[in-house]
């Protein structure tokens, strides 16, 4: 059958439904959808894509700086944009199989460019007024920011691998990304070389502050190699999923209607506030509570061997 001519469902599109926030399911993912079968007829690939959003993203960031409520509603209409594109890129790759390193590395650079963007272009516009102190907020709510962002994907990784195994999940090892780091030469391999000394890094700071899963999910396949049963994985879901909404606030859309709202009272400085609280509290909570049941479960796991 010619998969030109024959559309995978929206359901098909979706890495889980355990996974998905309401908002991506009412509005981005269906649209993301039609995108992305828009530019399956006109075999654009989901890298081109991702680049796109990249300069929508970048752009919206940009309209920010301007003290003006109509350019910046233009700036959130670009944002929405970028990350109806994001949504594509990703239902594209499922569709057609398009899946690779270097689209992992552009979609994980996308989401930095766009919030550099506009954490750059609010620091500008608040400079006459804060002076230094406003790119020391922006700096600090910066780096909760990526740490935020790093865990819930971090976790989301961790739900899939138990639901979906690992063809379903990127969830890696950073010691395994260092072994294939050092295996490759500055010379020949250059950009992997490097995105992998960056994700190495990343991929490390996510499992120092899971120590608890760490040694649960050791143990497991020390236990069970990379045949976990069923009833373990069907277990661990029972714990993680009620958590997978706290992934989802600290991923995109809570953060961007934070910024929506700060910028039309014309207050853009709150949307740092609330990322230094609101969403490290939320934070906190999420690494407390995924901590406790890895320990339950490690402790399950070592009576029962």
């Amino acid at each position: 059958m010619n998969n030109k001519t024959t559309n995978p469902s929206l359901q098909a599109s979706l890495k889980s439904a355990d996974t998905e926030e309401w908002i991506d399911l009412l509005f981005y993912r269906p649209i993301g959808y039609r995108w992305a079968l828009f530019f399956r007829k006109l075999n654009v690939t989901p890298n081109t894509i991702t680049i796109a959003s990249i300069f929508l993203g970048v752009a919206a960031g940009i309209l920010f700086y301007f003290n003006n409520l109509w350019i910046n509603v233009v700036g959130m209409l670009l944002l929405i944009w970028a990350n109806m594109y994001d949504s594509a890129d990703g239902q594209l790759a499922r569709m057609t199989g398009q899946k690779s390193e270097l689209g992992r590395m552009l979609d994980g650079v996308s989401g930095d460019c766009w919030f550099i963007s506009i954490y750059v272009a609010i620091c500008l516009r608040l400079t006459p007024q804060w002076s230094i102190w406003i790119w020391i907020l922006a700096a600090a709510a910066g780096i909760c920011h990526s740490k935020q962002a790093a865990m819930a994907d971090y976790y989301r990784n961790i739900h899939l691998f138990f639901l979906k195994g690992k063809s379903g999940s990127e969830l890696d090892n950073s010691i395994q990304q260092w072994e294939i780091y050092r295996s490759l030469s500055w010379k020949k391999e250059f950009v992997r070389k490097l995105f992998l000394w960056f994700y190495s890094r990343y991929t490390y700071s996510q499992e120092q502050l899971s120590p608890r899963f760490q040694r649960f999910f050791a143990l497991l396949r020390a236990q069970y190699g990379e045949s976990i049963p069923t009833a373990v994985g069907q277990e661990f879901r029972l714990g993680s999923l009620p958590l997978m909404k706290y992934t989802n606030i600290l991923s995109f859309n809570t953060r961007v209607v934070a910024l929506f709202i700060s910028i039309c009272v014309n207050l853009p400085w709150l949307y740092f506030v609330f990322e230094l609280t609101v969403l490290n509290g939320l934070l906190i909570y999420m690494i407390r509570k995924h901590e406790i049941w890895s320990n339950y479960l490690y402790q399950k796991l070592k009576n029962v061997a």
